[in-house]
């Protein structure tokens, strides 16, 4: 089906004769064939947003129906791929177009010579449904990709068997409850802007470990949970994200650049293939799956790479997978957003951002969860969603970081002051919450230490009352306080500076496991409960802050987790050597 283009605006497209289409349906527009997405219907007119540069595309130029939704193809050969917001390989067209991209350039997302060597799992007669595991593919060392019955299909298994094969070529037939002979092949399409379906949500109870205390100890996440990082420039929330690609403990990780700087994501692009999995000790990538749509890339692609990298979340998901989607950042999304309404002519909302705003950012962040995954056994799968907002001026009042704190249930506060001081990651424990907490805390109570809780609000009342005490001493002075108040004051550093702070560049100190975790701050908590003690018997202050042992605390971070039992006799060793400050202070009375 053709029609005509009758203007261009920017990124939006205006045509006109395309019969009997759809919304969000896809196009070609133009002599050079420009993808596009049909995002508005008014009669015989089409509103189309199209995914690359229009620069020179004119009225009169033709306009092709594709009669389907934007969708990407499921399948072996995803994972280690870097895509575009579209699902295009960005590494396969370079080799094709060199480092420039020309416009209209399109190869299919898998590749279609390689043969995978499929095992079947199922046998000829059998009944599937929708979500049911046909086979699987080895398709990494890291990775075994479960070949699925799509979502949408059901029926007998006519004829299946295990062999080597490309992506396109069938696998087996099935027969489905209407008599129609079906093809099933090793990959499926489904549209990004909807939902793969569900058995159940299950509310989340096992928390998402990311080796970074700040977030684990003082404000966790869940698997299956939803997070944000709104912060200034500078803040770190791009480190921030890098570190929870790096280090948490998903099976998949899908990591969205969605209008960040190229700077940035070149960097994750040279050094995620470079990475070492902690967890397997094969290449990181081996795992990974990289969507770069940077800031100099066409805007309208920005929307779509949220949702392509989404529906790959969920597809690894219904697999039985834990997977984790890292979006960087959801303000270029929104901004994205906000110039296509404006180019509709739309009626603006808060900061000429469109009314729709809330309900879009709902609309993604909803698709996290832990969910029972369709299909005839008994599987479950999780997609965690942390987005990074970057406010401008890093105003928190900001409509994207409202509109997406109504819907996330952890906040992680970034704070240009911290990050100016150096220290990192840059998380303000006053401002940042966890939902999560009541959740997750027998999760830790039962693989951690019963009393994880306990000790991790002991702490953050120190931190709390810290910020008290600043306000008093930038009034009258440090002299006019108890030795009570100045050793909570030196407690609440030694937890800012020795647990709080962590260095994302140190081979030993990028990842913290949960026991270490725990007995660091209960090494920093024991040396404040015994203190208080002594200075209630009348030991004076000065004694206690020049133990030499404070030393071996500050320096716990640095010891690598095969000598994680030093850490646990530190415990015992502080507290014999200021119980002996006690016994010396008697002995001179």
């Amino acid at each position: 089906m053709e029609g005509k283009i009758i203007r261009v605006a920017g990124p939006l497209v205006v045509a006109k004769g395309l019969q009997n289409v759809k919304m969000y349906e896809m196009v070609r527009v133009g002599e050079l064939k420009l993808f596009g997405e049909i995002i508005g219907l008014d009669k015989d007119i089409a509103y189309i947003q199209v995914y690359e540069e229009t620069q020179g595309i004119g009225p009169g130029e033709p306009v092709y129906a594709l009669g389907e939704p934007l969708s990407v193809e499921l399948g072996p050969g995803i994972v280690g791929q870097i895509y575009d917001g579209i699902q295009r390989p960005l590494n396969k067209l370079a080799e094709q177009a060199g480092d420039f991209l020309s416009r209209g350039l399109s190869l299919p997302a898998l590749d279609r010579n390689i043969k995978w060597d499929f095992e079947a799992l199922v046998k000829a007669g059998d009944e599937v449904v929708g979500g049911d595991i046909l086979g699987v593919v080895q398709e990494t060392s890291a990775l075994q990709h479960r070949i699925l019955v799509p979502p949408n299909l059901r029926g007998k298994i006519l004829e299946i068997k295990s062999g080597s094969y490309t992506i396109e070529e069938p696998i087996g037939i099935l027969l489905d409850p209407e008599g129609k002979k079906i093809e099933l092949k090793l990959m499926h399409k489904w549209p990004v802007r909807y939902q793969r379906p569900v058995r159940e949500k299950i509310p989340p109870r096992v928390p998402l470990i990311t080796g970074q205390r700040v977030l684990d100890t003082f404000f966790p996440v869940v698997k299956g949970g939803t997070a944000c990082v709104p912060g200034p420039f500078g803040s770190g929330k791009t480190i921030i994200q890098h570190q929870l690609a790096k280090w948490a403990d998903a099976d998949v990780i899908v990591y969205v650049g969605c209008g960040e700087r190229g700077n940035e994501m070149t960097e994750v692009l040279i050094e995620f293939p470079e990475l070492t999995d902690p967890r397997t000790g094969k290449p990181l990538m081996e795992r990974t799956i990289l969507i770069a749509n940077t800031s100099n890339m066409p805007v309208a692609a920005r929307e779509a790479s949220v949702f392509t990298g989404i529906t790959i979340a969920e597809y690894f998901r219904d697999m039985g997978y834990n997977v984790a989607l890292m979006a960087d950042s959801t303000s270029r999304w929104a901004e994205a957003m906000r110039e296509i309404s404006g180019r509709l002519a739309e009626m603006p909302g808060e900061e000429g951002y469109p009314a729709y705003l809330a309900s879009r950012i709902a609309s993604f962040y909803e698709r996290a969860g832990y969910v029972k995954c369709v299909g005839s056994d008994e599987r479950m799968g999780s997609v965690s969603i942390i987005g990074a907002v970057s406010p401008p001026g890093g105003d928190l009042s900001d409509p994207v970081v409202q509109a997406t704190l109504r819907v996330v249930k952890v906040f992680w506060g970034l704070d240009a002051s911290l990050a100016f001081s150096r220290h990192f990651p840059a998380v303000n424990w006053l401002i940042s919450y966890s939902l999560y907490l009541d959740v997750i805390k027998d999760y830790w109570s039962e693989h951690v230490s019963p009393d994880w809780y306990e000790l991790r609000q002991e702490a953050m009342s120190l931190l709390q009352r810290e910020a008290e005490l600043q306000d008093i001493v930038r009034l009258v002075g440090m002299e006019a306080l108890s030795p009570q108040d100045r050793l909570v004051l030196e407690t609440a550093r030694s937890i800012r500076e020795d647990f709080l702070h962590q260095n994302a560049l140190h081979e030993v100190d990028t990842y913290t496991s949960p026991k270490k975790q725990y007995l660091m701050l209960k090494n920093i908590m024991n040396f404040y409960r015994v203190a208080s003690k002594l200075l209630e018997e009348g030991v004076p202050l000065q004694s206690i802050l020049k133990l030499p042992e404070r030393e071996k605390i500050a320096r716990m971070k640095f010891v690598s987790e095969g000598r994680i039992s030093e850490i646990e006799q530190l415990v015992k060793e502080v507290e014999e050597k200021l119980l002996s400050l006690k016994k010396g202070a008697e002995e001179v009375a």
